[in-house]
C-alpha cells in the first residue's frame, strides 16, 4: 500500500518481518482496490513516486542538513556566551532568550526530518541524531515523538485516530461536522464560542511547558524507553549547570519557562496552519493521496517562510512524500499540483499570515456551529 511505501525507507529489512504475518494472497479475481478509494488515482500516484525516485528526489543533500545543525549549535552557544560576557541584565537576558527560541525551534524543525528518515541513506544514522538532536538538544523523547508523529501521518484529521487533534472536544470543537454534533448533544466542556479569543492565551504558548513536557516523561517512562530517558536527562544537567552558573535561581527558571512559552508558539502557529483549517472527520478510508490532501494545505514559499516553517510550508507534498528530504519538496510541488489538476483536487497554498488567520476563522466557525446546534430547541 502507499502508506507502507511511504513510511518505510528501507523495503528489504522491513520485508523479513513481514514474512510471518502474510496469511494468503488475493485471488485472481478480487479487486485489489476498495470501492472507497479513486483506483485511477491511486495509479497516476504511484506512477509520480516512481518518477520522484528515478529523479533522485528522495536523497538527502547532507552539507544542507550539517549546515542546519552547524547553525543551530551555533545558535545555543552564543545565547550563553551573551550572558558569559555581557552579563545578565535585562538587554543581555532578552538577546540570548531569542537565540535560544531561535534554535530550539529549528532543532525541533530538524529532528522532524531525522524522524522521517529524510537526513541519511541509513536508516540507524537517522536514529541516532534523532536521539542527539530530539533527546539531548530539545529535551524530548524522540520514540515518543515517533510514535505520536506516525500516527498522524497515517490518518491527518481523521478522529480518534490523529493524536494532533486529540484537543476536540476538550480544549477546543475542531471541524464543522463535530462542532454541530457536539452542540446537538448538549455536551460543552469550554465556551467554544469564544474559543478563537482563548487560543490565543491557551494552545500556542501553554503546549510544550505543560502537555509536551509531561507527556513525553509519561510515555518514555510508561513504555520503558530508558535509552531516551537517559539522553533527556543529558540536557537538563547541561542547561542547568551552564546557564545555573551565570543566573540565580529565579532568573534561570524564567529563562527555561519563556523560551519553551516562545518555542511553543511559534511551533503551534506553523503546525496547525496547515491542518486545522482543512476538513477534519472520522475515517472515510480514502485512499493515500486523498486522505493526505483534503488535510493539508500549502504556504507560499521564499528563503524567510521555508526557514520560519521548517519547510513546513510545503506541508502537501511533506505528507505524500513523508520520506523526501525537505530540500526538494520545491522540486516536486509542479508534479503534485499537476497530478491534483488532473483529478480535480483542490492545491491550496497561501501567504504565510493568511495561513496564521484562517487558524482563528476556522476555530471562530467551528465556535459558532457549536453554539447555534447548542441553542437550537
Amino acid at each position: 500500500q502507499d502508506a507502507f511505501v511511504a513510511f518505510h525507507v528501507d523495503k528489504v529489512l522491513v520485508s523479513k518481518y513481514l514474512k510471518p504475518l502474510q496469511i494468503g494472497e488475493l485471488a485472481p479475481d478480487q479487486p485489489s482496490i476498495e470501492p472507497t478509494k479513486n483506483e485511477m488515482l491511486v495509479k497516476d500516484f504511484r506512477e509520480l513516486r516512481a518518477t520522484v525516485e528515478r529523479m533522485g528526489l528522495l536523497k538527502p543533500n547532507q552539507l544542507f542538513f550539517f549546515l542546519l545543525l552547524a547553525h543551530i549549535l551555533l545558535l545555543d552557544t552564543a545565547a550563553w556566551l551573551i550572558l558569559f560576557y555581557f552579563g545578565t541584565s535585562l538587554l543581555p537576558f532578552i538577546f540570548s532568550l531569542l537565540l535560544l527560541t531561535i534554535s530550539q525551534v529549528q532543532a525541533s524543525w530538524l529532528q522532524h526530518d531525522l524522524g522521517h528518515l529524510s537526513v541519511f541513506r541509513k536508516t540507524k544514522w537517522n536514529h541516532l541524531l534523532h536521539k542527539f538532536v530530539m533527546c539531548h538538544l530539545i529535551g524530548a523523547s524522540a520514540k515518543w515523538w515517533t510514535l505520536l508523529h506516525s500516527q498522524h501521518h497515517a490518518k491527518p484529521n481523521c478522529f480518534h485516530k490523529d493524536p494532533d487533534i486529540d484537543m476536540h472536544p476538550f480544549l477546543f470543537t475542531l471541524g464543522k461536522k463535530f462542532s454541530v454534533e457536539l452542540g446537538i448533544k448538549k455536551k460543552k466542556y469550554m465556551p467554544y464560542n469564544h474559543q478563537h479569543k482563548y487560543f490565543f492565551i491557551t494552545l500556542p504558548p501553554l503546549l510544550f511547558p505543560t502537555y509536551f513536557h509531561c507527556h513525553t516523561f509519561y510515555i518514555a517512562y510508561t513504555k520503558k524507553y530508558w535509552v531516551d530517558l537517559a539522553w533527556m536527562l543529558t540536557f537538563y544537567i547541561r542547561f542547568f549547570y551552564t546557564y545555573g552558573s551565570l543566573l540565580e535561581t529565579k532568573t534561570l527558571n524564567s529563562l527555561i519557562s519563556l523560551h519553551r512559552m516562545l518555542e511553543s508558539s511559534w511551533f503551534v502557529w506553523v503546525s496547525q496552519m496547515n491542518h486545522i483549517p482543512m476538513d477534519i472527520d472520522y475515517d472515510k478510508n480514502l485512499d493515500w493521496v486523498s486522505t493526505q490532501l483534503q488535510a493539508t494545505c500549502n504556504v507560499e514559499q521564499s528563503l524567510f517562510n521555508d526557514w520560519f516553517t521548517g519547510h513546513l510550508n510545503f506541508q502537501i507534498e511533506h505528507h505524500l512524500f513523508p520520506s523526501m528530504p525537505r530540500h526538494n519538496y520545491w522540486k516536486v510541488a509542479p508534479l503534485v499540483k499537476s497530478l491534483c489538476a488532473k483529478h480535480g483536487i483542490e492545491y491550496q497554498c497561501k501567504p504565510l499570515l493568511t495561513a496564521f488567520a484562517d487558524i482563528v476563522q476556522s476555530l471562530k466557525t467551528s465556535g459558532e456551529l457549536w453554539h447555534d446546534a447548542y441553542l437550537h430547541k
